[in-house]
């Protein structure tokens, strides 16, 4: 059993912390948060450089790497900054649903654009009142002729907004199905459809420099082709994307509390108190050493998550764990972090508040912790008369 990762994953590691640290200016990433600003130079430098979309293939702009891969380089930016690199890691959100589910023609209209930073993506799955009840869908598609007709609202949407190129949209395609999930199925919209508007949720906790927004879709006519996937098949597709892209979420929680300890750490080397330095008192050194523990646990689990997933094996329970754990951990790691600053992690200035602010959303979005224990318990029981 080799915990190590290979030359290949190593230089690609080291490559992703080498950008960040030239790219993400302090300066520029608190002023970016307070204006709720994209980090649109950074994300276009990244897509040049193909830190986008690299676990695609490389007829479709990628780089054909894994999920390994992919969660090396988003740790890697999450930790040189919380924000900026929440941003660039999600750049590509639900392409992987046109990468696994679509056919040829959707991968190579789209995946080169989003590999190239031409255009965000965006999967419109959450519905106003239903939150993490995806069994049902209130939004519609009805075929007439040639063309899906869709309606409805979606709300808490990643990427949606100007950016935006297409939206992976989960419709309910056959309101009679029963049980209902058997009658949802995956459209892509492209944005500039007649009939969608978007508007931004508002004031964000954290992550405010990602656009999140609300979709509307109004009569909004798409080619019967633009299917993605079986009809039907919609709600078992984004479960599966779910098991991917949960990971995702696990490493920027990891990244999350990785930079925290690392602020941390750098402060209580140097901060005195009562004429010794922070680093020097015990209850500094229990704190420093419970941080560094979840983190690492945290770490094992996420990559043995990854490497699972580029092993074809698909482990709900698995990526849940990943991502409950490491998200937990990230509020921990980050909230202690502050403390150990004392009253200057309470300031914009270190950094600290920004990285708890950020943590939080690791809990919420991509199913909530409650959500998780739900697939954890599930697995451990098995289907009960």
């Amino acid at each position: 059993m080799d915990f190590g990762l290979t030359k290949e994953q190593l230089d690609l590691q080291k490559a992703a912390r080498e950008f960040a640290k030239g790219e993400f200016d302090k300066d520029l990433a608190q002023e970016l948060d307070a204006k709720h600003e994209y980090p649109e130079k950074i994300w276009k430098k990244a897509a040049e450089l193909g830190f986008i979309g690299l676990h695609f293939p490389e007829k479709f702009g990628g780089m054909d790497y894994g999920v390994v891969e992919n969660i090396i380089v988003a740790e890697e930016f999450c930790r040189a900054d919380s924000t900026i690199g929440a941003c660039l890691i999600l750049a590509g959100f639900a392409s992987e649903c046109v990468l696994r589910f679509g056919s040829e023609e959707q991968k190579a209209k789209w995946l080169p654009k989003v590999a190239g930073g031409k255009c965000l993506s965006c999967g419109c799955f959450t519905e106003p009142g239903r939150g993490s009840d995806i069994t049902k869908m209130e939004t519609t598609a009805v075929l007439e002729g040639d063309e899906w007709v869709i309606n409805g609202s979606k709300i808490f949407i990643t990427n949606g907004g100007s950016r935006a190129g297409f939206y992976v949209v989960l419709c309910q395609t056959d309101p009679a199905s029963n049980p209902m999930y058997r009658g949802i199925s995956m459209i892509l919209a492209e944005a500039d459809r007649q009939g969608i508007s978007t508007a931004s949720v508002g004031e964000k906790m954290g992550i405010r420099m990602m656009d999140t927004a609300e979709v509307t879709f109004a009569n909004v006519r798409v080619p019967k082709e633009n299917i993605i996937g079986k009809e039907g098949k919609g709600f078992y597709q984004v479960l599966e994307f779910f098991d991917e892209s949960r990971i995702l979420i696990a490493a920027q929680a990891l990244g999350t509390a990785q930079g925290a300890m690392d602020r941390a750490l750098n402060y209580v080397k140097q901060r005195e108190q009562f004429g010794k330095k922070l680093a020097e008192f015990q209850i500094t050194q229990h704190k420093l050493a419970d941080m560094a523990t979840k983190i690492e646990a945290a770490r094992l689990l996420t990559y043995k998550a990854a490497w699972n997933y580029d092993q074809g094996r698909i482990d709900p329970k698995l990526t849940s764990m990943a991502k409950m754990f490491a998200a937990r951990a990230a509020v921990e790691v980050a909230d202690e972090a502050i403390q150990l600053h004392g009253g200057y992690g309470y300031m914009a200035e270190y950094d600290v508040e920004r990285f708890y602010r950020d943590a939080k959303i690791t809990e919420i979005y991509e199913g909530t912790k409650e959500i998780q224990k739900n697939t954890i318990a599930s697995s451990l029981l098995g289907k009960m008369k």
